[in-house]
């Protein structure tokens, strides 16, 4: 419906000269935008790349197989993003933020969801433990991975306790799908 409804407005538009079309096509907003020449040739070649545009615009869908998903996720994520720091032992351990990991998943995998399973403090109440669990929605199928994160509660710096846990838990989690685990690796 939303597909004839964009192809109407579109046609009509275009009958009219108008400058911009615009539809819905799952829940998101499509525009083409056609520049309109002088000369009768190249405003025919505008027409007929809006309209290849169009097309790929209204065939080519968020949702990808999670095969092609998993392939995009497993790649090297560049040494830009990746961050260290020195844990108390005095190791240096490479990690990748939280809202890094948040926008490579919005950009190779848009249809994903993540939620926090369980709270858990520790008898002595010293630290903290989150188990997250994060979504893949594919064309072809739906799968999760969890993984628990922990924090100390008397660790000092940003962020209290459970957000700490909660970020730790999110990234392994999405390390379960290949995401950045590369860097387990690297270690060995």
């Amino acid at each position: 419906m939303a597909t004839s409804m964009v192809k109407s407005l579109t046609s009509a538009l275009r009958s009219r000269s108008s400058s911009v079309t615009s539809g819905l096509k799952n829940g998101s907003c499509v525009q083409s935008v056609l520049f309109y020449s002088t000369k009768k040739a190249k405003k025919e070649e505008t027409i007929a790349a809006a309209d290849e545009e169009e097309d790929d615009l209204l065939t080519s869908g968020i949702s990808r197989p999670i095969s092609q998903i998993l392939k995009e996720l497993n790649k090297k994520v560049p040494d830009s993003l990746i961050r260290a720091r020195t844990e108390p032992n005095g190791f240096s351990v490479k990690y990748i933020p939280w809202h890094i990991v948040n926008r490579i998943m919005n950009l190779h995998a848009p249809e994903w969801s993540g939620e926090v399973r369980n709270i858990v403090y520790s008898a002595d109440g010293k630290s903290v433990t989150v188990t997250y669990r994060v979504t893949l929605y594919g064309t072809d199928a739906e799968i999760f991975r969890e993984s628990t994160g922990t924090s100390s509660v008397e660790e000092v710096g940003y962020g209290d306790p459970v957000q700490k846990a909660e970020a730790m838990a999110f990234r392994r989690a999405c390390a379960r799908f290949g995401l950045g685990l590369h860097l387990y690796h690297e270690e060995l």
